[in-house]
């Protein structure tokens, strides 16, 4: 055997700190591998621990674990606003797992280091690859838990990784192969298993009209693609006794900016300006998987923001679904446009209450990077719900203002109701955009999800691969676990 160890430090503040080992048996005809936990505990010394599972290996070994540990060393962090443990944990496990896949092995077992859900989140986040269109493809790895940990929090670990790896795979691929009805159909054959508890309906344009769906219809009127209003009810509760959880996305499959054009650098990226949709689905996918006893029910618009002929043009004036005038001032801020459709049909539900995720604005970019999902909500007690969430998944929000300030500046308009723009359209600009979503919005429990921010990851998560990120998935899969528990 071999032994193969990272040396990148590893975080932690009141919990124990983990690292792993990773160790790799090269048998040409059994390509398998191990991952082992270690960890520093707070306010008792400098050593470090291995987990049961490492200690066992320790002595097979003759001691060559602990004789490694010694040429490695830990550091520590302040608040961050997650469960640090986690994680180090989710970290640890996806670099010794992808270690392992570079070596071509094809079978990892992971010890659970005590925590058998972050591990398998953590090994399945950081084994995901893209890479379905091209000829030479990554070993396909399989992992499963070593030894006794919790195979249940495993099995929500790994499941909870495939529903962000989902949104990350719809993100990932080309917009001329994830159009809206793509879209729809791989989210359609994805829930065929749990038919028993999911309802689909692929709202057709026909349909979108019939809805007086005005803003979306605008949108999508400039390309040849048709226009997707799908709509996902999951019935985790069969007796139909509970209010649903409204989960609304938005699913520009690809944004050009219409006749506002955007820069030709960096449009190509505009293939996931759909992760709204794409986490929101994505979620419901999972809290089928893992049968929460919650109804949850899903909207995503899709369509394309296309510059032809028959798009919308600057100073246009549409009408939404409740009957507010819109003037479009820019025609690439038309997220805002579908969501608005989205939201005033979601109330007729009767919502619990209602969480929309959209990829809006640069400037919620510019505002908090790629730190955290900016939230803005009406609700203090959805904003504890979504804040508590975050911290388990590591997954992180950030509150931001709804003040009148920014509603004052998208009424204050020249021909209609509403512009979409605001009168200062560099200032406050994902805070301008959240105030007029709320325009449509009348339920008492409403949050806005800005996830432009964190559409990609390049090295900031560690345990994510360069690329488009499927964030904040797990984190609205946990939210919804949370409200599940307090029925």
């Amino acid at each position: 055997m071999r032994l193969l160890i990272s040396r990148a430090v590893l975080w932690g503040t009141m919990r124990p700190r983990c690292r792993y080992f990773s160790v790799a048996q090269n048998n040409r005809n059994d390509r398998k591998g191990l991952v082992l936990g270690v960890y520093e505990r707070e306010k008792e010394d400098d050593s470090l621990h291995l987990t049961e599972t490492a200690a066992g290996f320790d002595r097979l070994l003759s001691g060559k674990l602990t004789e490694l540990l010694k040429m490695t060393s830990l550091g520590v962090c302040g608040t961050e606003y997650w469960d640090t443990c986690k994680e180090n944990i989710r970290t640890a496990i996806a670099g010794s797992c992808r270690v392992l896949q570079d070596h071509s092995l094809t079978h990892i077992e992971v010890d659970g280091c005590n925590d058998s859900q972050s591990a398998a989140e953590g090994a399945v986040l950081g084994l995901f690859t893209y890479d379905d269109l091209k000829t030479k493809k990554k070993t396909r790895v399989t992992t499963k838990l070593h030894g006794s940990g919790c195979v249940s929090g495993w099995e929500k670990g790994v499941l909870y990784g495939e529903g962000q790896n989902l949104a990350r795979y719809l993100m990932e691929a080309p917009a001329n192969h994830v159009t809206p009805s793509v879209f729809a159909d791989t989210i359609t054959n994805r829930l065929l298993p749990y038919a028993d508890h999911v309802t689909v309906h692929k709202r057709s344009q026909e349909w979108i009209e019939e809805q007086q769906m005005g803003a979306f219809l605008s949108v999508s009127k400039g390309s040849e693609e048709p226009p997707v209003f799908l709509e996902l009810h999951y019935n985790g509760c069969p007796d139909n006794t509970q209010r649903p959880l409204l989960l609304v996305g938005k699913g520009i499959t690809f944004d050009s900016g219409g006749i506002s054009l955007k820069p030709s650098s960096g449009m190509d990226a505009m293939r996931a300006d759909m992760g709204g949709a794409a986490t929101v689905c994505s979620a419901i996918v999972t809290a089928a998987a893992l049968n929460l006893p919650i109804n949850i029910i899903g909207l995503a618009p899709l369509c394309e923001n296309m510059p032809s002929g028959k798009a919308n043009k600057p100073g246009d004036v549409v009408t939404a679904k409740n009957g507010k005038t819109i003037q479009v001032d820019n025609t690439d801020a038309v997220g805002r446009l579908i969501l608005a459709d989205a939201l005033c049909y979601a109330h007729s539900f009767n919502p619990r209450a209602i969480v929309n995720a959209a990829t809006l604005t640069g400037a919620m970019d510019v505002a908090l990077g790629s730190a955290a999902t900016g939230v803005f909500t009406n609700s203090d007690w959805l904003w504890e719900q979504l804040h508590k969430a975050s911290v388990v998944t590591g997954d992180r929000v950030w509150r931001m203002p709804l003040f009148q300030h920014y509603t004052r500046q998208v009424t204050d308009c020249q021909l209609a109701d509403l512009n979409n723009v605001g009168k200062y359209s560099r200032s406050g600009g994902a805070c301008t955009a959240a105030a007029f979503l709320r325009e449509f919005v009348t339920a008492p429990h409403w949050a806005h999800l800005d996830i432009a921010g964190v559409m990609t990851n390049k090295d900031e998560v560690p345990y994510l691969k360069k690329g488009m990120s499927g964030r904040p998935t797990r984190t609205l899969v946990e939210f919804a676990a949370g409200l599940a528990n307090q029925a």
